[in-house]
């Protein structure tokens, strides 16, 4: 997690060093990144590369999925807050400042994600 610039101390790299669950997690018939599996196994840091650049995302921000049918989530590593974007007018909304993220700590975003009811 300190490869990817994520302070230690916060709930992302808190939940991910206790989550052993293989490489992606599925939830609300959407699955995101086991970061750590990730990290180790893929090309992970050239897939955030490729997403900032294609998103023209700023660099605080690591997808938490692969943009799959043009929508993801991802963590803003200085704040700790989550945002789902979407191709189109949603993520021009987000960049141009019109739109914030979704859940404000990554805590809130997993509770939203594994809860099924």
């Amino acid at each position: 997690m300190r490869d990817l610039g994520i302070p230690s101390g916060s709930a992302f790299p808190q939940f991910y060093s206790h989550a052993e669950d293989g490489p992606v997690f599925h939830s609300r018939r959407r699955d995101i990144y086991q970061i750590g599996w990730f990290s180790i196994n893929s090309q992970y840091k050239l897939d955030i590369k490729r997403t900032r650049e294609l998103l023209h995302l700023p660099d605080e921000y690591l997808p938490l999925d692969s943009f799959e049918a043009e929508s993801g989530f991802f963590y803003n590593r200085v704040t700790g807050e989550v945002a789902e974007l979407s191709a189109g007018r949603k993520l021009n909304e987000f960049l141009v400042g019109d739109a914030s993220p979704q859940w404000r700590s990554f805590n809130d975003f997993l509770e939203w994600y594994f809860d099924l009811n």
